[in-house]
């Protein structure tokens, strides 16, 4: 979670409050915090039902600053440290995943406030400091020039949160006069990120899924939107904020976040299992399910497995971090770095809850079950490009000296 000190920072450079008071509100923004998670524990079965977060819960979670996190001081955000951004999305996911997944989506999304044009990051962020964006990276959008910006077309899968969404982004490809993609020097096409207030999408119920059922990420889709000048971020151009944690790779920031909130999910698992484990006398026997060596055993996997995922990760953040106060650009290696901390997150978390949700026995299989939802959700993160099983190649061959062609 962040820290009190990062929170007071932020609000003192944005409000001009004296310390006291800025102590005050990093206090309450805090205690707030940890009411919500309090309520994501009781209201998860409502969130999954509902495929969505809940418009109350999602207002309660701006106004305490839980998207803020890698906002620019300047517009009045956090700018964390990445590891506290890590560390706050897995506390919220160990209370909820789909609630973790959403605030990670839009935490992600807010750096885009260090690499708009001012003016455009002060009305949309600076101003309100309420706003929550989300989006979709992946390009599938065409931008067509048109007098004072660009008409947009799209549509995106994956739109995790629109419906509480105040600003929604989408990959798009940058068209020229003929309506052929636009090149770079190096003949790839040109793509940005542009933003479309909430008004201007369409969101089409497509989210009926095994796990992550309340992430509410359903298609979304723009029609001949209009786009202004400026109202957009270069995927994979430097920020205009010049700070170290602008200088850590957006992707590699996505990355890290699934896997925050796979953690989230494993560690939840494991304390319903430690639970389940000293309530449970299993059929034909006469002694607790926790009086079991092989209980004993798959539990201390499982935790190990985690503890150990996160302190690597820990690690690659805060080399990446040391590197970034130090150089204007994080090496290609030191990027991969970070990616393999966040793959190897995602898939010791699914393996500690599959050992997990086996131990178990049969009472996992049922709805009422925590363990049930933390197989099917962990088991969409692993899913996510970010971190799927393709990621490895990438990272072998950087260690290998070859090119990975791909962003990381």
């Amino acid at each position: 979670m962040q820290s009190a000190s990062t929170i007071a920072r932020a609000e003192g450079g944005a409000t001009g409050q004296t310390a006291a008071a800025r102590d005050a509100a990093s206090t309450l923004s805090l205690d707030t915090v940890r009411e919500l998670h309090t309520e994501m524990r009781t209201r998860g079965a409502e969130i999954e039902s509902a495929r969505r977060l809940p418009d109350d819960l999602a207002g309660r979670m701006a106004r305490a600053g839980m998207f803020r996190l890698l906002v620019p001081a300047a517009l009045g955000g956090f700018e964390v440290h990445p590891r506290e951004f890590f560390d706050a999305l897995a506390a919220t996911a160990e209370a909820d995943g789909a609630v973790g997944w959403v605030q990670m989506i839009g935490t992600t999304t807010g750096i885009l406030s260090a690499s708009l044009p001012p003016a455009w990051a002060e009305e949309i962020y600076g101003a309100h400091p309420d706003c929550i964006s989300t989006g979709v990276t992946a390009p599938l959008g065409k931008a067509r020039p048109v007098p004072g910006g660009y008409v947009v077309n799209g549509r995106w899968p994956f739109g995790s949160g629109s419906q509480v969404s105040d600003w929604i982004c989408g990959g798009c490809v940058l068209l020229d006069e003929s309506g052929e993609p636009r090149r770079n020097a190096r003949g790839i096409p040109e793509t940005v990120l542009a933003l479309f207030p909430a008004q201007d999408v369409i969101i089409h119920d497509t989210w009926d899924t095994s796990g992550l059922c309340g992430t509410g990420s359903h298609d979304i889709e723009v029609v001949d939107a209009f786009v202004p000048d400026g109202r957009w971020s270069v995927l994979g151009g430097r920020a205009r904020v010049d700070a170290p944690l602008y200088r850590f790779p957006t992707l590699g920031l996505l990355a890290l976040g699934v896997s925050a909130v796979a953690i989230g999910i494993a560690r939840h698992a494991i304390r319903a299992f430690t639970e389940l484990a000293t309530d449970k006398i299993p059929t034909g026997s006469a002694r607790a399910l926790a009086d079991r060596g092989s209980t004993q055993r798959d539990l201390a996997r499982a935790t190990a497995m985690v503890d150990a995922a996160v302190a690597l990760t820990h690690a690659a953040i805060d080399r990446a971090w040391q590197a970034a106060t130090t150089s204007d650009r994080l090496t290609i290696e030191t990027k991969a770095e970070l990616r393999m901390a966040a793959t190897h997150n995602t898939w010791s978390a699914a393996t500690a809850v599959d050992l997990l949700y086996h131990a178990a026995g049969g009472s996992a299989i049922y709805t009422k079950s925590p363990l049930q939802r933390c197989f099917r959700d962990i088991h969409v993160a692993t899913q996510h490009l970010m971190v799927a099983q393709p990621t490895w190649e990438a990272v072998g061959k950087v260690l290998l000296g070859m090119d990975p062609k791909t962003l990381l």
